[in-house]
């Protein structure tokens, strides 16, 4: 029976089972006089989720503590072993595959290095199937058991009714792969595992947003800096976050040519394929046929060497230009988002660090309006190399905890009226 606003008793009791976990997900173990304050519901409906959950096997018991005059009070928790996700990063320089249960403790990983320009369709696809089989069968965990996979890939992610997950990825030569469908064949887990497929900057400003420097943030814009560039918007209005193709937006007419095809892009200046190839231009010591990480290490080793060693000129010159454009980057995402606070991640803003964050504040302000700059803080990401597949693993957990709790699965027959029932009994035989 639906309501005046249209919510049935069932969506109802899945909003409360919903309220009850996220809340024991991000602040418990609580107990459940707790709950209610923390979620606005009732203690008779706290007490009836609690049960329901526990029956369940989602939330169990982890202590006691104090209450004021009357006995202990029970704290619960979320089980950890009541789901599992699979989170995969489909990186520039490697596939990432990652096993997490319900509280995303890893469980286990696999790696799979890409050689220089690899993004051949079917390498990536079998990384991934194999991936998935290596962490399945290392934590001895059954597939059905799995709540989903995430997966966090370069380019622009449409979603499709018929062709299901197309993936638009024009620097990698990747023209609405249908990643899904590809996935789905010869794949490891069952029908009833989703693939859940987002854009990696997203997956990786989902993750920072939950667990890292944007927690408790309501507007930000998280930043992957890697081979190339991109951006995640985060906002009221959108609070599982929007990937933006910020990477190619023009910083430059008839400037240097980007991986996309077009000129200018800041992708072009910003990106660590970019810096890199910036530096053997101008006569850097970087080697040619080294992996991308490898080579910016040695870099940075060139512009900042230890002891007395002399910097290297070109090095440093790079470096800082490369930061007033991605200064001007940020710019442009300041003034037209007024974020709150921009966070940078990736491997290459990982690599730069803290070395290369004062400049690129320093620009990023020099160019924003004075108003909305003076509003933002620019920081480092706090969730290391694993952002992107933690994020990813947080794609399956998020519809988890939207359904209540409850695993995806084919709608329940609903039971014919009893007119129609009638007339079908008078029917003639």
């Amino acid at each position: 029976m639906a309501g005046r606003n249209g919510r049935t008793v069932r969506d109802l009791r899945r909003a409360n089972r919903t309220a009850v976990l996220q809340r024991l997900y991000f602040d418990g173990p609580l107990s459940r006089f707790a709950l209610g304050p923390a979620t606005g519901l009732s203690s008779g409906s706290v007490s009836n989720v609690v049960a329901d959950l526990v029956a369940d096997g989602l939330v169990e018991e982890a202590g006691s503590v104090d209450s004021d005059g009357g006995r202990p009070r029970t704290l619960l928790r979320v089980a950890p072993g009541s789901g599992h996700m699979i989170g995969v990063d489909v990186g520039e320089t490697r596939v990432r595959v990652e096993l997490f249960d319900l509280t995303l403790t890893e469980l286990a990983r696999v790696e799979r290095p890409l050689a220089v320009q690899r993004y051949e369709v079917e390498v990536i696809v079998d990384h991934i199937r194999q991936g998935i089989a290596e962490v399945l069968d290392t934590a001895g965990l059954a597939p059905e058991r799995l709540l989903g996979v995430g997966i966090g890939v370069p380019g622009i992610v449409e979603h499709t009714p018929d062709h299901g997950v197309l993936v638009h990825g024009q620097t990698i030569g990747w023209d609405a792969v249908p990643l899904e469908a590809l996935l789905r064949t010869g794949t490891p887990l069952p029908d009833t595992v989703p693939y859940f497929i987002d854009n990696g900057a997203k997956t990786l400003g989902q993750a920072e947003m939950w667990f890292g420097a944007g927690r408790g943030a309501h507007n930000a814009v998280v930043v992957l800096f890697g081979s190339g560039v991109g951006a995640s918007l985060v906002t009221p209005e959108v609070e599982q976050g929007r990937a933006v193709e910020w990477g190619h937006l023009t910083v430059r007419v008839r400037g240097r040519r980007c991986r996309c095809g077009a000129l200018g892009c800041l992708e072009a200046y910003a990106g660590a394929e970019s810096l890199l190839a910036r530096w053997r231009e101008e006569g850097g010591r970087g080697q040619d046929g080294t992996d991308e990480e490898s080579a910016l290490t040695a870099m940075l080793a060139a512009a900042y060497p230890s002891g007395d060693g002399e910097a290297d000129p070109v090095a440093l010159a790079v470096l800082e230009e490369t930061a007033e454009y991605l200064g001007a980057g940020l710019s442009d995402l300041i003034n037209l988002f007024q974020p709150e606070r921009i966070l940078i991640g990736g491997w290459a803003g990982l690599a730069l660090g803290a070395r290369f964050l004062p400049a690129v504040r320093r620009h990023a302000m020099s160019y924003a309006l004075r108003h909305p700059a003076g509003k933002v803080t620019v920081e480092l990401g706090r969730l290391g190399p694993d952002a992107v597949t933690v994020g990813a693993a947080i794609l399956p957990l998020a519809d988890f905890f939207a359904r209540g709790g409850r695993r995806p699965g084919p709608a329940p027959e609903s039971p014919l009226p009893a007119w129609r029932t009638a007339l079908q009994e008078r029917a003639p035989r």
